[in-house]
């Protein structure tokens, strides 16, 4: 399900007195593969309702460049938000999702470990109110990046 963020917060609070752990992660999510789905699928099990920032089509254009993305926000955020591991999606246009992220105030935010050694701002947000931050196992080989490269090879 999408919800804009003025909601966000309210529908957390409601989820959080009826005892539920929420794990958020975020990303762009453009054309969807299995590293995707077992990331996404990795980070349910961190607790009960996933919720995931999506970045926007704008934001989206700021971090890969003004080929990206590929696919809308809107279908984007319909094709993850289809995914059994999805409880929730939420559409950001920061360039990072600390703002989201102070909204939701998650009991876990998730990330790839690729950004074990990389700044991650919002890292410092959730560890200040005691959450956790967990890296999740990328799997080998499987991008978004590479998906297009090869598509471009052979044209």
């Amino acid at each position: 399900m999408i919800v804009a963020q003025e909601d966000i917060t309210a529908l957390v609070t409601i989820l959080k007195r009826g005892g539920r752990r929420i794990v958020f992660t975020n990303g762009c999510f453009d054309i969807l593969h299995a590293g995707h789905v077992r990331y996404l699928a990795a980070a349910k099990k961190l607790g009960d309702i996933l919720v995931l920032g999506l970045n926007t089509d704008e934001s989206v254009r700021r971090l890969k460049g003004p080929t990206r993305p590929v696919n809308s926000e809107q279908d984007r955020a319909e094709v993850v938000g289809a995914l059994a591991s999805v409880d929730f999606v939420v559409l950001f246009g920061e360039q990072t999702a600390e703002t989201v992220l102070r909204k939701v105030q998650p009991d876990v935010y998730a990330k790839g470990a690729d950004y074990v050694d990389k700044p991650l701002p919002e890292a410092d947000i959730v560890r200040s109110y005691g959450g956790e931050v967990a890296f999740i196992p990328l799997v080998e080989g499987r991008s978004t990046s590479n998906i297009i490269k090869r598509i471009e090879e052979t044209k």
